[in-house]
């Protein structure tokens, strides 16, 4: 015969109720607190300011996910190079929460000390590569770097698996760029990253972006990068200013629903001050 186990009396399920609700509270604020740890580093690492450029215009707007512990490794930065040139990157890393913005901050000070040594795009991102491969993480990150000239207009593009950029002339002509680019930062050694150049003529823009301002739920990623195309168009016929197109752009990551991180940096000729 077995003996049926005796139900566990009020005060015994009370007692696990409130045992349980702790632990469901401590788990909740551990999260929140890793979650607000990620922020900080992202707002600490990304520039407090962007260069001044005499003729040109450069803004940024940046957005971190609050889904759960979405907050990932997007970033957006713009320096000046020894040559007086400027470096322009926007990257996203693989992966969320505390690893992915601390990977980010490996990142982009590796892109700016490197800069140093090589400001040629492609050759930048294959030492960038190997760097991130010496470190033996299991994280990799797309990426996008330019070098704009300010004397002569050009910018030299190489891409790491990253989505391309939009840019658009004062005629209102608007396209994405066509840059072959190359695979990932931090997956293949060896990695070699085709440059492509434009020239940003007088009252033009190039916006760079982060996968978070044109892809999500809600719209594909070729659907949300024809938006931005179109929003381009618009903001060089009618002469917007750079931050403003910039908050356009990111405003765009709200119709995408919006579950990422979401980085938009804006380079644009003023149509005023026009460099001889």
């Amino acid at each position: 015969m077995f003996r049926k186990r005796p139900a566990p009396d009020g005060e015994e399920l009370l007692a696990r109720l409130a045992s349980l609700t702790t632990q469901a509270r401590e788990l909740a604020e551990l999260r929140r607190s890793q979650v607000e740890l990620a922020v900080a580093l992202q707002r600490d690492m990304l520039p407090a300011s962007l260069p001044t450029v005499p003729g040109f215009h450069l803004a940024a707007c940046y957005a971190p996910a609050y889904a759960g512990l979405n907050v990932g490794g997007d970033w957006y930065d713009a320096f000046v190079l020894p040559d007086g040139r400027i470096g322009l990157s926007v990257g996203d890393v693989q992966g969320h929460a505390i690893d992915a913005a601390a990977f980010m901050g490996q990142i982009r000070v590796g892109l700016r000390a490197l800069a140093s040594v090589t400001s040629e795009p492609g050759d930048l991102l294959a030492c960038t590569n190997d760097l991130l491969l010496s470190l033996n993480k299991d994280l990799f990150a797309t990426c996008t770097f330019m070098r704009f000239d300010p004397a002569t207009g050009v910018l030299e593009s190489a891409r790491a698996g990253h989505i391309p950029c939009v840019w658009a002339t004062a005629d209102g002509k608007a396209e994405v760029s066509e840059d072959e680019g190359g695979p990932p930062l931090g997956v293949l050694k060896g990695t070699e990253y085709p440059v492509t150049r434009y020239r940003l003529t007088t009252g033009g823009v190039f916006v760079l972006l982060t996968d978070g301002v044109v892809e999500g739920p809600s719209l594909s990623v070729d659907e949300g990068l024809a938006r931005v195309v179109r929003l381009a168009g618009v903001a060089a016929v009618a002469g917007m200013e750079a931050h403003s197109l910039a908050a356009a752009v990111l405003k765009n990551a709200e119709l995408v629903g919006h579950e990422d991180d979401a980085a938009v940096l804006v380079v644009g000729h003023d149509g005023r001050a026009v460099t001889p």
